[in-house]
């Protein structure tokens, strides 16, 4: 069987899971990919030739980019010059729009057939992106529901695909056997804490977070915290324990990875805003959303801002299901507040893991399935 030439970009350890996943549907349905760009393990497991890790674009926040435009655009025109001098049959954005759009555009206008996976969140923010896509992208794999309408709207094929964590995710969580995994024996109370997985949020959460535990701790002293420390994480994670003079306490676990496993094991979670809060609905964990960046990056934000919620959970419920706490919110007080309604207000906690419930059935789709079937009838077009 011939192999279909594939090029991918994944920016992010998220895109990175949903490309491999998204390879995996293809193999599945018995579509032969040889496939090459930037990513990360999950797509060398399906065979990915990584030019380069995804680690070399992970970053977030207008000043934050601009530290390393130089850099990233050096890496895009490389990667462009290879791919157009032996063209794949079809390229696969993943996610990160501001380098894949641009990517995708020169590969188009030069005969290679594009997909974008992962729509941008043009419903919130940044809505002019759409006459990019429009000239960028053959077809667009939209996650959520509502998000077809808008690019049929505009005359822009689009399907959607569901979103792939809601098929890993069970639709009964078992805490107890999640507790059992990370070796956390018991049913007392657990917070986990997620302060994401890039170094600037780890900086700007990770302190706030742990200031907030020490609170928690002191109102609820039988409660437990568990950290899923990303790998290359890890290390900083533990300097900033150290630093709070928390590295020898017995109620924090710090574990390597395994944050399904942390996240189904919890009663609630202190989190970063990102995909890891969608992971959190579907593990049905009630959440306390929180995000700082620098002041300029946030105030650039603000402006281009079209709806109230940036959390996932939120967005897709279009209310307030989680409390959200943003810049100068981010306090360790109000933090343990509200963390402390999850723990102490039953109502509250069933009632919100009701809707994340709702919102699991809804996304689950078979995400590798119909997105490869989506890809097949490009190929085929």
């Amino acid at each position: 069987m011939e192999k279909v030439k594939v090029g991918m970009v994944a920016g992010e350890a998220s895109g990175d899971m949903l490309a491999g996943l998204l390879l995996g549907g293809l193999q599945a349905n018995q579509v032969a990919v040889q496939s090459m760009g930037i990513g990360g393990p999950h797509m060398k497991a399906h065979g990915f030739d990584a030019w380069w890790s995804y680690h070399e674009l992970a970053v977030r926040g207008y000043v934050e980019v601009l530290r390393h435009y130089r850099r990233i655009v050096a890496i895009r025109r490389t990667l462009r010059e290879r791919l157009l001098a032996d063209k794949p049959t079809l390229f696969i954005g993943v996610d990160a729009p501001d380098f894949n759009l641009d990517l995708e555009r020169d590969l188009r206008a030069n005969g290679v057939k594009t997909v974008h996976f992962v729509s941008p969140s043009i419903w919130a923010w940044r809505p002019e992106r759409i006459e990019k896509i429009r000239v960028a992208c053959d077809h667009v794999l939209c996650i959520f529901p509502f998000e077809v309408a808008i690019y049929e709207a505009a005359g822009i094929p689009a399907t959607y695909v569901g979103h792939p964590l809601a098929d890993i995710y069970p639709l009964e969580p078992d805490q107890a056997d999640a507790r059992r995994q990370l070796g956390l024996a018991g049913d007392g109370p657990l917070v986990a804490i997620l302060p994401g997985s890039r170094t600037a949020e780890i900086k700007y959460l990770l302190p706030d977070f742990l200031a907030a535990a020490q609170r928690i701790r002191d109102m609820k002293p039988d409660v437990q915290f568990v950290i899923p420390a990303a790998p290359r994480q890890h290390s900083r994670i533990m300097q900033r324990l150290a630093h709070a003079n928390m590295i020898d306490q017995d109620w924090i676990h710090v574990v390597e990875g395994q944050s399904a496993a942390a996240l189904t094991a919890s009663d609630c979670t202190l989190i970063a805003s990102g995909t890891a809060t969608l992971e959190a609905a579907l593990a049905r964990c009630p959440m306390v959303i929180a995000y700082k960046m620098p002041l300029l990056s946030w105030w650039l934000t603000q402006r281009k801002r079209l709806q109230p919620w940036v959390g996932l959970p939120n967005i897709l419920a279009e209310r307030f299901v989680v409390p959200e706490l943003l810049q100068d919110d981010v306090t360790p007080d109000r933090l343990a507040a509200e963390a402390m309604r999850w723990l102490t207000d039953s109502q509250a906690h069933e009632t919100a893991c009701t809707a994340f419930r709702a919102l699991h059935e809804t996304l689950k789709m078979d995400t590798a399935k119909v997105a490869s079937h989506a890809i097949q009838k490009v190929l085929a077009s």
